[in-house]
């Protein structure tokens, strides 16, 4: 019995099998919990693996109320858990510890194992390292939970099982000392390596060397480990008296108890149910054997069976299958057997001709399947059972034995059964297991337990365990050794054979003899020696550490309660109540307009809200919520009654509801876009710069245009940062949170009114996300939110910041973006054609859409990759290497270890998606790269971007030159009613209606601006530049948005800028490439230039620099810095806190727009198309859009050729050249009046630049060009791949499969072509090519075969394929197929020809789309 003093107070028990069923050693924690649960209630803990599940783990319910404080703290400390309860019976809590925080120290923690305790880690390969740091998180949760609520004087135990969890022992003995450690081996490592290389183990166990034998079979560091527990641990326990000899001498160390599995028969059917679960289980399994062996049982067949893990030798299937062949030989068997093999293997799921037949007994059997099989088996040639049966007597059509292969895990969705593996066992008429390894051997004890008499071995300790026992006629116990083989075999058919003769009486005191022993196996018999082994560890510990145990009814404990109760004080529940104002009935329509951004970009919704009351609005940051919020009762009682207002408010929501209720054509490409930033109005947060304003543009267009889309957005509880710059320059950036109860956003909810969240297994826990609902027009954007309650406050950070935190944060953020993405979607019901993803950022939507075609379409990977890739579009806006976001490795799989299982392939394959060169181990997971992987279609922002995304993304296609890409482009627009100024396009409405109504632009229409008045246009543009003045001076007498360093050099601001001065405007996001420090390259030149007496010139400046961009903050700086020299007061302003308004005016107001990139990194560049649509000229470097959209005389360029390969050289003389052309060409222009003081030649080129250049970059164009060059043509291909249950997918998966496995294979044999060093070419003579391949079992046309023609290829430079030209299949002589080509040149010249080999099908979309490639 235990000893009571030493007895434990609390108990942990840490198992890799805790809520994750691998094998037996769930079955015996899992019924042992029952009765530990009973001893100890809540002060007995479980640990397991977060295994992250996507959706839920069935066996686990998480409370994430539980220990949530104590949660947090080992949450700082870097580990992440999960608490919960296990769903068994008496649901005991569980802790599930993630462990993938600790990779990134994983070399730390082994030196520390081996610097303690000598374990060899060295050679330990990924499966020992998971474990290991399983085991030592695991260490790390209980140490933190006894020092956070255990009593100094409360004694603990921790239980640790298999090596895999050995690392957590050792780490308490170093860190919590005073913690009892227990190690159980139910098998050791070694004795399953000797066992499964067919070393006799048993005979020879005394002579082996452990040590030289595991580096021999390569498990050096599971042995080590093992070895080094079973000597640390307070005490060590083994299952069996045959694993106890096996620890012996291969561990070096006796145990120093056997603990025998017991089990809870509680699972086991009673009475009349059980002889109904038994009826039916006999009829399904004879109904599915005789389908499948196409032959009815004359009579009732003797049902036999065994079952377990796949080990053909250990587990004694090869002597089951041989002793069936013996008894089917036997001339004295009399009745039909049938015999079960259930054992889990490679499979490709269930024969759908047996599911069919199943369903419909008229349904035929497929009769070229393999008929002893229910499932498809990956490799049948190879499988031992499949050899065994082969061409033996049980295959014999007089055989009265017959087998069944049912190689699958017995879980109610095997497709066939549909039943669990008790559910077929409790029909079976005697079980067989004549295991040759078996350190326990739960199988026969579970057939047993329903009454099924079984055989067993003296190699299993069950079968040593009964054959202690007096009487136990339902369980026959064969003796066993090294090398008896055949002896075991005969006598397990002689025992089938006397069963099968055996009369009802005899099988039945068989059967209750056989449930007689499996009660004596019952936990409340066996648990006796585990409390044992507990106090002697409690003991062993107490004398290890030296210390007295207390015994005092807890006296002395009383005073450290008491201290601790004070410490620990409940922190108060705070709940938020939001207290709202309801607006007038009639003024309903008022909150309607505010809730939808359509007012934004409709100048009659502007100014409705406007004309309530200009200080409000302006004090409300021009927000209809906030505003509407800020009104006085007073003034909306006033409003009420004013016929005037409600006049103008009723034709405002009539043009509203009238634009909400117009149909979109039912045969418009239905289009999901996924952007990480969002601009859309300076009120709602949720962008930083260029990407974010194209997509908010981009989704206004939609909505003018009527194209269903859905985008999906991050909500940002403090968005990008707002800056504030000191009087020296420096900027401060400040974060404000939203209010998102202010905002144009709405809660989405379900048809209960509950929240709509969507949820995804992180590391540890389970990240939830709300999900939120902003609607642009007819668009609806979907924003998830992650700072809410139920997450940590580590995940709550996801969505705080845009951009913000680190690496990992940033993974999340995409993490969220992608695969939360898709899942809000389905949640909400949006089914869309095409996935268009912006950015690397979301390009995990194409896994998670490939694992919902997995999991619910029960396509495989590569089959549901064709039908994700034919409908996705990628879009990259990032010019440089650098702005593709790319992770490492260590990190993917922190957060996605789990994913390759979901999808049905290896870890090496789902981190390939995302590498360009897969035998690097050191690249990174580029998020471009797997989109480029994921998607059909990829294009750049602007013709020269999609050049130079040829260059960064064209090593993906190796076989393949730069221009024969099939990355394509579209060059950004900008939303035409949102960037013109209001006063402006009244007055093109005057002139060129039918230019842009109707949300169908009218280009050429848009040349009738030459039909304006220079008066009326020049007017129209001083207007805006007055306005823009005036804020400016606004801004500079406001200290609160200016900060000066005296009142004087705030007057000489606002006396400085003047509207009747030539202005020049720069405002963007300040990096270094964007070049804002050219323009104070030589300040002598500069201060001439804007202190000419007769021709003045004024800049200013805008802009926010990253807040991690150091180069870009100093820029900002020195601006600033040169702005305050005497010389530049007033004449060089900085306005700080750009936003999308400051931008409005900024882009409306001016003469000039700056922009000086260095080439080619501006990848379209949009505030330039914003400018030239108010008439504001562009001068740039010919970068980005400006290529495509330069006109002579309707603006300036600084040319794309580089003239020095130093930048600083390049940067001098671009500098000179912006000077000239200021001096020489701007200013004389701008400043050359007639007598009305109009400058007719400066109007005429505004007229230019609206008419041919404005008209070509507006997001109608833009959204007309991704319609017409992917949208269509992608719907198009998913509808064909899609049609007939995935058919042409499921062909074209096939069809790369087979070319896959037989590339390596193909091989050039011969090679015929111009000699040209023996002959001349010529133009119109005719020349022969020709090239034999060995096509290795592919037909002829699988393989294509070209000539591909580039011009001269010199030095380094690249190839420029100018012509392919295909050769014909000319002959077939078995492998060996030749391809040739008469070719006839047409033009003299250089070139460079070479013959290039690829797979050739119609069906795919382009050559990239399966990119192999060989050269003859």
């Amino acid at each position: 019995m235990s000893n009571a003093k030493h007895s434990p107070d609390f108990l942990f028990e840490v198992s890799w099998e805790v809520c994750n069923k691998v094998g037996g050693i769930h079955t015996v924690i899992s019924t042992k919990a029952q009765t530990v649960t009973r001893k100890f209630a809540d002060r007995y803990i479980l640990l397991g693996p977060d295994l992250s599940h996507e959706g839920v783990n069935p066996e686990f319910e998480e409370d994430p109320t539980l220990l949530k404080a104590w949660r947090q703290k080992l949450y700082n400390e870097g580990i992440r858990i999960r608490v919960g309860r296990w769903k068994i019976k008496g649901e005991p809590t569980a802790v599930l510890v993630d462990c993938s925080s600790l990779i990134p120290r994983k070399d730390e923690i082994l030196k520390s194992l081996w610097e303690s305790y000598h374990v060899d880690s060295i050679s330990g390969q990924w499966d020992y390292i998971e474990p290991v740091l399983f085991g030592w998180a695991a260490g790390v949760v209980i140490a933190s939970y006894v020092e956070t609520f255990c009593q100094p004087a409360e004694k603990v135990a921790a239980h640790f099982h298999e090596w895999q969890t050995a690392a957590g022992g050792l780490y308490l003995r170093n860190h919590s000392p005073y913690v009892a450690t227990v190690f159980t081996t139910h098998a050791t490592v070694m004795g399953r390596c000797i066992a499964g290389n067919s070393l006799p183990l048993y005979n020879d166990l005394t002579k082996f060397n452990a040590d030289e034998l595991a580096r021999r079979f390569n498990v050096t560091a599971k042995h080590s480990i093992e070895k080094m527990a079973a000597a640390y641990h307070d005490a060590f326990l083994t299952v069996s008296d045959i694993t106890a000899n096996e620890c012996k001498y291969l561990l070096g160390r006796e145990p120093d108890g056997v603990t025998p599995n017991g089990f809870e028969n509680d699972f086991v059917w009673t009475g009349e149910e059980y002889y109904a679960k038994r009826d039916e289980a006999r009829k399904a399994m004879i109904t599915v054997a005789e389908a499948c062996l196409g032959e009815k049982f004359s009579g009732d067949p003797l049902i036999v069976g065994t079952s377990g893990r796949y080990e053909f030798r250990n587990k004694g299937i090869d002597v089951f299958i041989e002793s069936l062949k013996q008894l089917a030989a036997s001339d004295k068997l009399r009745r039909e057997v049938l015999a079960y093999i259930t054992v889990p293997a490679g499979n490709r799921g269930p024969r759908v001709d047996l599911q069919a037949h199943l369903a419909d007994a008229s349904k035929p059997i497929d009769g070229s399947q393999y008929k002893y099989t229910t499932h498809y088996l990956d490799n049948p040639a190879w499988d031992p059972i499949v050899n065994a049966l082969k061409d033996s007597i049980l295959t014999r059509p007089e055989s009265k034995v017959k087998v069944i292969f049912v190689p699958t895990y017995l879980n109610k969705a095997d497709g066939i059964f549909n039943k669990d593996y008790y559910e077929l066992l409790v029909g079976m008429d005697l079980t067989v297991f004549p295991s040759y390894y078996e350190p326990w051997g739960y199988t026969p004890l579970e057939s047993v337990a329903f009454s099924v008499p079984t055989v067993t071995t003296t190699l299993a300790g069950f079968g040593l365990w009964v054959d202690k026992h007096r009487e136990h006629a339902g369980v026959e116990v064969v003796r066993r050794d090294d090398y008896n083989d055949r002896e075991v075999e005969q006598k397990v058919a002689e025992t089938l054979l006397r069963f099968s003769l055996l009369d009802e009486k005899h099988v039945n005191e068989m059967r209750t003899s056989a449930y007689e022993i499996s009660t004596t196996a019952l936990w409340e018999h066996l648990f006796a020696a585990y409390e044992q082994a507990y106090s002697e560890a409690v003991e062993s510990s107490v004398v290890r550490t030296n210390r007295a145990v207390l015994d005092d009814g807890g006296a002395k404990t009383e005073q450290i309660n008491f201290v601790r109760q004070q410490l620990f004080v409940e922190k108060p529940v705070w709940s938020r109540m939001m207290v709202d104002k309801t607006l007038p009935r009639r003024l309903h329509a008022l909150e309607e307009l505010s809730r939808n951004l359509w007012w934004c970009w409709n100048p009659g919704a502007r100014d409705l809200f406007e004309g309530i009351d200009p200080v409000v609005w302006a004090e409300s940051g021009r927000n209809p919520i906030a505003f509407l919020d800020m009104l006085s009762v007073e003034r909306l009682k006033e409003l009420e009654k004013d016929t005037n207002f409600l006049a103008m408010l009723d034709a405002v929501h009539t043009q509203f509801r009238d634009y909400m209720n117009e149909k979109p054509d039912p045969k418009t490409t239905t289009i999901s876009y996924f952007s990480m930033e969002y601009g859309l109005h300076s009120s709602l947060k949720i962008y930083s710069g260029g990407l974010g304003i194209l997509a908010g543009d981009y989704l206004k267009e939609a909505s003018d245009k009527n194209v269903p889309m859905a985008a999906v957005g991050l909500l940002y509880r403090y968005g990008y940062f707002t800056q504030r710059l000191s009087a020296q320059g420096a900027q401060e950036a400040t974060y404000e949170a939203q209010n998102f109860y202010k905002l144009p956003i709405s809660p989405v909810r379900d048809e209960a009114g509950n929240w709509m969240t969507v949820t995804i297994a992180f590391p540890g826990r389970t990240l939830s996300a709300r999900i939120w609902k902003c609607q642009v027009g007819r668009t609806d954007l979907y924003l998830l939110d992650a700072d809410i309650e139920d997450n940590l406050e580590e995940d709550r950070q996801i969505t705080h910041h845009l951009y913000g935190g680190d690496w990992e944060n940033r993974l999340k953020q995409e993490i969220l973006l992608g695969i939360g993405g898709i899942r809000a979607l389905r949640k909400v019901g949006v089914k869309h054609e095409v996935f268009h993803c912006n950015e690397g950022h979301a390009a995990f939507i194409g896994v998670e859409r490939i694992r919902d075609l997995v999991n619910h379409r029960k396509l495989s990977f590569s089959e549901a990759l064709e039908v994700v890739r034919s409908s996705s579009l990628f879009t990259t806006h990032t010019p440089v290497p650098a702005g593709h976001d790319a992770f490492p490795e260590s990190m993917i799989r922190q957060y996605m270890s789990h994913y390759p299982d979901v999808l049905g392939i290896t870890w090496e394959q789902y981190i390939n998606l995302g590498k360009t060169n897969p035998n690097d181990p050191n690249e990174k997971f580029s998020m471009s790269v797997l989109a480029c992987n994921l998607s059909q279609e990829v294009n750049g922002v602007s013709w020269l971007h999609g050049e130079v995304s040829k260059e960064i993304l064209g090593n993906m296609w190796p076989g393949y030159f730069k221009n024969e890409l099939h990355i394509g482009y579209v060059t950004n627009g900008v939303h035409f009613p949102t960037w013109i100024a209001s006063s402006l396009r009244r007055l093109y409405a005057r002139y060129f209606a039918d230019g842009f109504e109707g949300h169908v632009y009218d280009i050429p229409a848009w040349q009738k601006v030459h039909n304006i008045p220079d008066g009326e246009l020049w007017e129209e543009r001083m207007k805006l530049k007055n306005k823009l003045i005036k804020h400016i001076r606004r801004r500079y007498s406001d200290p609160a948005q200016v900060r000066l360093d005296s009142p004087r050099q705030m007057l000489q601001v606002i006396e400085g800028i003047k509207p009747d001065v030539l202005t020049i405007g720069f405002a963007r996001r300040f990096a270094t490439y964007k070049r804002a420090y050219l323009l104070f390259t030589n300040l002598d030149r500069l201060a001439s230039i804007v202190n000419n007496k007769e021709r003045p010139v004024q800049f200013i400046f805008a802009g926010k620099a990253h807040p991690n961009d150091k180069p870009g903050q100093d820029l900002i700086k020195r601006i600033v810095e040169v702005a305050a020299m005497p010389q530049f007061v007033g004449k060089i302003i900085f306005l700080q806190n750009y936003d999308m308004e400051l931008a409005r005016r900024m882009v409306q107001g001016v003469d000039v727009w700056l922009n000086t990139p260095t080439r080619p990194l501006e990848a379209s560049g949009t505030s330039g198309e914003k400018c030239v649509m108010n008439g504001v000229m562009q001068f740039s470097v010919l970068d980005g859009w400006w290529v495509e959209g330069y006109k002579e005389g309707a603006g300036w360029m600084l040319p794309m050729e580089r003239t020095f390969t130093d930048q600083h050289f390049q940067d001098e003389l671009d500098a000179e050249m912006i000077y000239n052309t200021i001096e020489e060409q701007i200013a004389p222009k701008y400043y050359a009046r007639g007598t009305d003081n109009i400058p007719r030649e400066w109007v005429a080129s505004v007229k230019k630049c609206v008419a041919d250049i404005a008209s070509n970059f507006t997001t109608n164009r833009m959204l007309i060009d991704y319609e017409d060059r992917f949208y269509k043509k992608l719907a198009a291909r998913k509808r064909e791949l899609s049609a007939d249950a995935y058919l042409l997918a499921r062909e074209i998966a096939a069809w790369k499969r087979k070319v896959s496995a037989a590339w390596d294979q193909v091989r050039v044999v011969d090679v015929e072509r111009v000699k040209i060093d023996k002959e001349a070419v010529c133009v119109g003579e005719k020349y022969r090519f020709s090239v034999t391949v060995d096509i290795a079992n592919l037909r002829p046309e699988d393989i294509g075969v070209e000539m591909v023609i580039a011009r001269q290829i010199v030095g380094g430079q690249g190839v420029n394929v100018t012509r392919t030209i295909r050769l014909e299949h000319a002959r077939t002589d078995n492998n060996l197929v030749t391809y040739a080509l008469d070719y006839t040149p047409n033009e003299a010249g250089t070139f460079d020809v070479a013959l290039r080999i690829f797979p050739s099908n119609p069906h795919l979309p382009h050559r990239m789309d399966f990119a192999l490639v060989k050269w003859a």
